[in-house]
């Protein structure tokens, strides 16, 4: 059975990688859409289905809520790989959390969450279905283009996402001999809830350079097929991480 995993995936990111990837990968078999929200992964699940060509093949839609930092959730996700031992062609860690403000200002425990799902989780996720990857699959890890800087009053995201693009980076050229690429996505902003959800009042100047989730995940699957290690939408972006390598 091949499948693709998509965690976060009942809003942002997480959902437009479900929604492409579904639309787009007709030899997968299932897509795993993993997030906390039941309703609304259901209400994606619905939608995604009634887009549905009748007669057109699709890979059918495995609803899983799980909270990515509970260790029961995370022990049912190893039982249940362990059970089907799906061939996982897609791995897309799309969940994630921030919180905009001066590190001394924010709430130890709103810091310290940040943490946990942002690397915590999507290091567990990874590791955990390493063994079901085989030549040709791939793994994109939502990254952002904080991570090539540090970024005051985003100082605990920032650096948790340079974690990110060097953990995967790393893992990437371990795989390699194996035939599998892993792609850091590298977007500025992107609108969608992440925003609102953290607190955050986008600056005026970055405005122009906001971006619709849609060409961002467009983007960042193609440039996984061509096996690249960092997904950069936009001249912007590619900028900002050409002259981030001499500040």
């Amino acid at each position: 059975m091949k499948i693709a995993i998509v965690t976060g995936a009942s809003s942002g990111m997480g959902k437009e990688f479900a929604e492409q990837i579904h639309g787009t990968y007709r030899s997968l078999d299932e897509i795993w859409m993993i997030a906390r929200n039941l309703e609304r992964l259901k209400t994606t699940a619905l939608e995604l289905q009634e887009r549905k060509v009748p007669g057109e093949r699709t890979p059918i839609l495995r609803i899983l809520p799980m909270d990515l930092c509970d260790e029961e959730d995370m022990k049912r996700l190893r039982e249940l790989l362990e059970i089907q031992r799906p061939c996982i062609r897609l791995l897309v860690n799309g969940a994630g959390v921030g919180a905009y403000g001066p590190a001394a200002h924010l709430g130890l425990r709103e810091q310290l969450q940040m943490v946990d799902l942002n690397c915590r989780a999507l290091t567990q996720i990874t590791l955990i279905c390493l063994p079901y990857l085989s030549r040709g699959s791939r793994v994109l890890q939502l990254a952002s283009g904080s991570a090539f800087l540090p970024q005051p009053k985003f100082a605990v995201y920032g650096a948790g996402k340079a974690y990110v693009v060097s953990f995967s980076r790393a893992l990437g050229r371990e795989l390699r001999g194996r035939g599998i690429t892993v792609t850091s996505v590298c977007p500025g902003p992107v609108d969608t809830e992440f925003f609102a959800h953290g607190g955050i009042a986008l600056p005026w100047w970055k405005r122009p350079f906001l971006a619709s989730p849609k060409p961002v995940v467009r983007r960042a699957l193609l440039d996984a097929q061509a096996g690249k290690a960092l997904s950069l939408y936009g001249g912007a972006m590619k900028l900002v991480r050409f002259f981030s390598r001499f500040l």
